[in-house]
């Protein structure tokens, strides 16, 4: 027996690949399914089963395209109601693969359809249950993001969850490894580990979740409490879960179509596209095509994408970075966004050599700028979450949230100069490149963000810890 778990980073997202004598199941698969089949192919073995734990809302999964190249059926737990064909379990229905067995059990409160995969050994004893987002590592799913489609509010989602875990889950023996769907970084939860794997036995100890003695209502109260709202791209991502998708190939032979920057500028002037600029924070902000977005790959690229741009229609224009325009494609299907039409051949380089116009943003660093606010009342906008906010933060500071960004428009001056900082330079420039866009020209990226200007002395509010928030 083979248990593999593939994780993506920048979605917090882990996938599972399960290998008996010859035989493979998947679980969760990402939208791009061909390392999936190689690595069947390399283990001389056939992919049997496709397994999704529920209809995901934060990621476009691989499942139809996967059971498309494979011919494995793709299967769901009870109550789901896709648009295509596929086995729909019953509570306790087994699954043989090779000499082991996936026992499926129907767990919903995060969305009615969640369903937990416990597998047996060749022994027929429990080695581990695949969650889902049923149960993560130190969390739970949110049980808000089903309550349209289910009809019931996110309190009743959470009393079926508080069954589920305590019917299903938690009876289970202590040493039942735990293999959850995401981890720290993810907004399907509110507070996950930054491991991925655990014992169940360690998730009964630490996971407040699961603690005994807890009550229904203390359960309900502690789950909905703090739950932010949503990105919006989530019920869009469902949508594309339940009732299909474009196939990767046909996304990435659009989306290849290399543009001179005649050729990108007609685009963007005929089309209603975004320019997404997807390079480092350091390259952007010496020069960019104008009113082009910044969400650089090498941050957590996909879930900025999904919560921003938000439209999974919408057209996007691409500027890369050479050689990682087919990864910036890919991670942009990941989360539904298909629809990108070209890319700037040659990056910003083309576009700047052929003489057209460019922007910049102006960034200065933390230490270099602590004389001037130590001297001046000038506005600084804090971009990071509420809650890192709240932990710490520079005294007299705005916070603007950059999920929130369009709520805070009104708030940042017209004329004036101003400051905006996040907590190493990375939020700060997307925050930057969409006041611009919209107009507001008068301000300054502090570079470095929150993480340098405390070793530069700034005068900052006493710590909090974020989980006693």
């Amino acid at each position: 027996m083979k248990i593999e778990q593939i994780y993506t980073g920048c979605l917090a997202q882990g996938a599972y690949y399960i290998e008996s004598k010859g035989e493979v199941a998947i679980i969760d698969p990402l939208r791009e399914v061909e390392p999936y089949i190689k690595r069947a192919k390399a283990d001389k073995a056939t992919i049997k089963y496709i397994f999704e734990t529920h209809f995901h809302a934060d990621f476009v999964s691989g499942h139809i395209t996967l059971s498309k190249e494979t011919g494995a059926p793709i299967v769901y737990g009870p109550t789901a109601n896709p648009s295509f064909d596929a086995i729909i379990a019953k509570d306790g229905q087994e699954f043989k693969l090779g000499d082991i067995t996936i026992k499926a059990l129907h767990t919903p409160g995060h969305t009615m359809e969640s369903t937990t995969y416990l597998l047996r050994d060749d022994k027929g004893k429990d080695y581990a249950i695949f969650s889902g987002d049923t149960l993560f590592l130190g969390d739970v799913g949110r049980p808000d993001l089903a309550q349209k489609a289910a009809n019931m509010t996110q309190e009743d989602l959470a009393g079926l969850l508080f069954n589920s875990l305590r019917t299903k889950i938690i009876p289970l023996a202590d040493d039942v490894v735990v293999y959850p769907a995401h981890g720290a970084g993810s907004a399907c939860g509110k507070n996950m580990m930054k491991e991925t794997v655990d014992t169940l036995g360690n998730q009964k100890k630490m996971n407040y979740a699961l603690r005994a003695n807890m009550t229904k209502e203390e359960f309900v109260k502690e789950v909905t409490e703090g739950l932010m709202p949503p990105p919006k791209y989530f019920p869009l991502n469902v949508k594309m879960n339940k009732e299909g998708y474009e196939d990767i190939g046909e996304v990435l032979e659009r989306g290849t179509t290399a543009l001179s920057p005649d050729a990108f500028e007609e685009a963007a002037n005929a089309t209603d596209a975004v320019i997404l600029d997807v390079r480092h924070q350091d390259e952007f902000v010496k020069g960019f095509v104008p009113r082009s977005i910044f969400i650089g790959l090498d941050g957590s690229f996909a879930p900025w994408v999904g919560a921003l741009i938000a439209d999974t229609k919408q057209s996007i224009l691409l500027v890369a970075p050479e050689g990682r325009e087919e990864e910036a494609i890919i991670r942009l299907s990941r989360v539904g966004f298909d629809a990108t039409i070209g890319y700037l051949k040659g990056s910003f380089k083309a576009w700047k050599n052929s003489g057209k116009e460019y922007d910049t943003i102006t960034s200065i660093s933390a230490k270099d700028l602590k004389d001037t606010l130590d001297n001046k009342e000038i506005p600084v906008f804090d971009v990071r979450k509420e809650s890192e906010y709240l932990s710490e933060h520079m005294e007299n500071a705005n916070n603007t949230p950059l999920d929130f960004l369009n709520d805070h428009m009104a708030e940042f001056p017209k004329e004036d100069t101003f400051y905006v900082h996040c907590a190493g330079g990375y939020r700060s420039v997307i925050a930057a490149s969409i006041l611009k866009s919209r107009g507001i020209h008068n301000l300054v990226d502090i570079g470095g963000g929150f993480d340098q200007m405390k070793n530069s002395g700034y005068k900052v509010t006493d710590y909090v810890c974020p989980t006693t928030l």
